[in-house]
């Protein structure tokens, strides 16, 4: 996920959208440390696209 593909999302999909993300981390990393997680490097890719959403979120607010 790139930051133009979600910079035109409302408050309230950022938040829907953050909140998966992070069910979706927690799933990924409990698969990690199970040895069930076929590509380790999603985790990574799962925080910086939450960090992303929660930058943009937080800037929305801010105006």
């Amino acid at each position: 996920m790139e930051y133009k593909d979600i910079q035109d999302l409302t408050v309230e999909e950022l938040r829907k959208r953050r909140q998966t993300m992070s069910e979706e981390l927690f799933q990924s990393k409990m698969k990690l440390t199970l040895g069930q997680l076929g590509n380790p490097l999603s985790v990574r890719a799962l925080r910086r696209d939450l960090a992303r959403i929660n930058t943009l979120l937080s800037a929305k607010l801010s105006r």
